[in-house]
């Protein structure tokens, strides 16, 4: 099977950038980081691809009119260099419907809860308020409305004793530095499926209990 072309799009330092980027140096990965694209110029995920040897392009929003000006620029720079399916790795962007359609089922993101719980930003200090005792993060595939759509995986950690906002992020990081990865390949090796606005999995077998991942990977 080909490797399936992904672009990563980024606003930050771009740390599961480089989860992802590790992760396609093993020759058996199913997919391969074709471009990185960040709305930031001299956003660190830039540099990090840079490093890599992987094209990297900035498309500043503040040069567009609109956000449909951005939209088509970011559209049509992904486009042009072939690109199969996107991953949003700390994007900091509302997509607009128009966009989100024009990828759809073609789209991932990463975000720090285990979703539906927490959606949008703060969420470990939200979650801290709330007293849960099970953090975590999720990967989805994108839909219109924001932190929503079919799920292809989580990862929980444990709230400690004495956490603050940082010391859990910290820790919900790491899983997301290995779930992320297992859930594009899972995408791109096409064992993850949509259906009805859930994902369904073929050939994944074990229990999901065991690491506290699911599905296992």
């Amino acid at each position: 099977m080909a490797r399936r072309r992904v672009g990563v799009l980024v606003s930050g330092r771009g740390s599961n950038l480089a989860a992802l980027i590790a992760a396609a140096r093993e020759p058996a990965y199913p997919a391969e980081i074709a471009l990185v694209v960040s709305n930031v110029p001299g956003a660190g995920g830039l540099a990090l691809a840079r490093d890599a040897g992987i094209p990297q392009i900035a498309v500043d929003h503040r040069t567009f009119a609109g956000r449909p000006e951005f939209e088509a620029e970011l559209d049509r720079v992904l486009r042009t260099a072939d690109i199969e399916l996107v991953c949003l790795a700390g994007f900091m962007r509302l997509l607009t419907p128009t966009f989100v359609d024009a990828w759809r089922d073609r789209m991932l993101n990463i975000h720090p809860s285990l979703l539906p719980a927490f959606p949008g930003l703060d969420t470990h200090a939200r979650a801290l308020k709330e007293g849960v005792r099970i953090a975590g993060c999720t990967v989805h595939f994108v839909r219109a409305k924001m932190d929503v759509g079919p799920i292809v995986g989580q990862a929980a950690v444990p709230v400690l004793a004495g956490d603050d906002a940082a010391a859990l992020a910290a820790r919900v990081l790491k899983a997301e530095h290995r779930l992320y990865p297992a859930a594009l390949r899972l995408v791109a090796d096409g064992r993850a499926r949509i259906v009805g606005e859930r994902v369904v999995f073929d050939g994944i077998d074990g229990d999901p209990a065991a690491l506290l991942v699911n599905p296992v990977l």
